[in-house]
């Protein structure tokens, strides 16, 4: 029986990044030995077991074997005679088949030390295609890794390709698809993601409302970059320079939604599209199974993201029918979430990456006067029931009123 560090914590170390999880793989022992050394089984489609002290995962070394359709469609063989190489090569990536040992040796058969080196991604073996799970990971490590020149190797996109084409993907469930995009949403360069699943053809079958962005014009003047999917990816990319907050960039990603349906004879325009986006992202979000959170902020963004670029053009009426309406006096943190989403609308458009936001002040201003309005001196003064809501608001008003007289 010998015990290996494999994966992750393996390939992270090699590249001097902080390691998060360590998984360890058994070697030539059984059910029973993990069970009288005080192991304790979590898993039911193959043995994976937690150490009786650090509660560290230990799986035991198996093959794998496709005997139906989507990722969970395998069988796998654990017994006591499965070797590391065995185990090694079921795995996605070159980079990700590595093993430690207790002395600190690696165990490489495929070539994960190399590939690290040239910076590439790529399968282990023939099959990868075996798994329509194994396209959004290596789309989301082509994400996570960006920002040290990783990219995905020519073959293994082409693998990609084929598990896209065999229709695969539409037997992945959603929470397992909302699970890579949310880790996805967390690296450092998300649009890279999407911009992989769209090379293999999976962004059309996962996400048909970003896809369909793609090719669609906006007004040059505005837009020097033209077509909504490159900018949908321009303003992800620039979210993910304003907020780690994953919510707030998956408000980012959608916000434009509604472009997609626009009638190609009114195109580049795209009038009232925030609102025609809001019936797409509820769907979108339904299917995906996304945290409310996520939904609320979305939806808010698509709505509103038009009138927050034209923020010194409201009337204060309008201003505090938004506030109203967001229900930002409840839950102040949206109107941050909201404007950072509008400012990388602004800088996700090409010559428009450092542009300045005032937007973002002027509106917090509004929001800190509005709500230094006192409710007890409102009830003070004699107000009742409906009337104490309707007096805040004029009194709210004409705050928002003086403070533009200064401007």
């Amino acid at each position: 029986m010998k015990t290996y560090l494999v994966g992750g914590a393996v390939r992270d170390s090699l590249l001097s990044l902080p390691i998060k999880d360590k998984d360890f793989v058994v070697v030539g022992s059984t059910v029973e030995q993990m069970f009288d050394l005080g192991y304790s089984q979590v898993g039911k489609d193959f043995p994976v077991f937690l150490h009786p002290k650090t509660q560290q995962e230990y799986a035991l070394a198996r093959t794998e074997r496709k005997n139906g359709q989507g990722y969970a469609g395998f069988s796998c063989d654990a017994n006591q005679n499965v070797t590391l190489e065995e185990d090694l090569l079921r795995r996605d990536l070159t980079i990700n088949a590595m093993a430690q040992d207790e002395s600190g040796n690696i165990t490489d058969p495929y070539g994960g030390q190399k590939d690290i080196e040239a910076r590439v991604l790529r399968h282990v073996s023939s099959a990868f295609i075996e798994d329509p799970l194994r396209v959004l990971r290596v789309a989301r490590f082509a994400a996570r890794f960006a920002h040290l020149d990783f990219d995905i190797a020519s073959e293994t996109m082409a693998l990609m390709t084929q598990i896209t084409e065999s229709g695969e993907l539409e037997f992945l469930t959603p929470e397992r698809v909302w699970q890579e995009v949310d880790k996805a949403l967390s690296t450092e360069r998300p649009e890279v993601f999407f911009q992989q699943l769209r090379k293999c053809g999976a962004l059309a079958v996962l996400f048909p409302e970003i896809d369909c962005l793609f090719g669609v014009p906006q007004p040059e003047k505005w837009h020097p970059e033209i077509d909504s999917g490159i900018h949908t990816m321009m303003v992800l990319q620039a979210v993910t320079k304003l907020s780690s907050n994953k919510a707030i960039r998956f408000a980012a990603l959608v916000h434009d939604l509604g472009k997609g349906i626009t009638p190609k004879e009114l195109w580049p325009k795209h009038h009232g599209h925030g609102q025609k986006g809001l019936p797409i992202i509820k769907k979108l979000c339904q299917r995906l199974k996304t945290p409310n959170e996520f939904k609320e902020l979305a939806l808010l963004c698509s709505d509103q993201h038009q009138n927050i670029h034209n923020a010194d053009e409201l009337r204060p009426e309008t201003i505090i029918k938004i506030f109203d309406k967001a229900d930002f006096w409840r839950k102040p943190h949206r109107l941050d979430d909201l404007l950072i989403c509008c400012q990388a609308d602004i800088q996700g458009r090409t010559g428009f990456e450092n542009a300045d936001y005032p937007q973002s002040d002027y509106l917090k201003k509004c929001f800190i006067l509005a709500q230094e309005v006192n409710v007890q001196e409102v009830i003070k003064a004699g107000f009742q029931g409906k009337e104490i809501k309707q007096q805040l608001s004029v009194r709210r008003i004409e705050a928002i009123k003086q403070f533009k007289q200064t401007l």
